[in-house]
């Protein structure tokens, strides 16, 4: 057990540069594909409404997939306030796929296989040579990059502005649903 906490450790430290884009911060535009092929555009999204970003490193990462899920069992609450949900891993259509058919997901998973949007948003790292030895991201990720992205969450509002962000160098702290609907519901309330 002493050695998988060794592991986390050097993960965490080698993510603790990333800081992410801010809270105020313009959040990127993108097209992606989603699991069908599909393009998806950020503005395009906003036009409906809020749009939640969760970056997440990929379906074989089980505290991902209880990320996801989570936010999935408050997504009728999250669309009642008029806001949408978009995740983003580095791996391809089919690991999409797979991740929306093991987690029984009801909003767009999209695949950033060459990282530009994981760039783009300063979330991009090396894990290091330790992670590289026990797991083949060249092989996981859809563009062979053996770098993922440090899980976060942004929360966009219809102007393109990130008006909640989540950066966390340590994979195993997300933010939470509950957190997420009371920064929406604040925008809400805002408007």
């Amino acid at each position: 057990m002493s050695e998988l906490k060794d592991f986390q450790k050097l993960v965490i430290a080698n993510a603790s540069e990333v800081k992410g884009l801010s809270k105020g911060d313009r959040a990127p535009d993108f097209s992606l594909p989603n699991a069908f092929g599909k393009k998806i555009l950020l503005s395009q999204a906003l036009k409906s409404g809020i749009v939640i970003i969760k970056f997440y490193r990929g379906e074989w990462c089980p505290i991902c997939n209880l990320d996801l899920r989570a936010i999935q069992q408050h997504l009728p609450q999250i669309r009642s306030l008029g806001a949408s949900l978009i995740a983003i891993s580095p791996q391809r259509p089919d690991d999409a796929l797979t991740a929306i058919q093991k987690n029984e997901l009801e909003y767009e998973v999209l695949s950033d296989a060459d990282q530009e949007v994981i760039k783009a948003y300063n979330l991009q790292f090396d894990p290091g040579e330790d992670y590289h030895q026990r797991r083949d991201l060249s092989v996981l990720n859809g563009g062979g990059l053996k770098t993922l992205p440090v899980p976060a969450t942004f929360i966009v509002n219809t102007d393109q502005i990130i008006e909640a962000a989540h950066v966390e160098a340590n994979y195993t702290e997300r933010m939470g649903p509950r957190e997420i609907i009371e920064v929406i519901e604040k925008m809400v309330n805002k408007m």
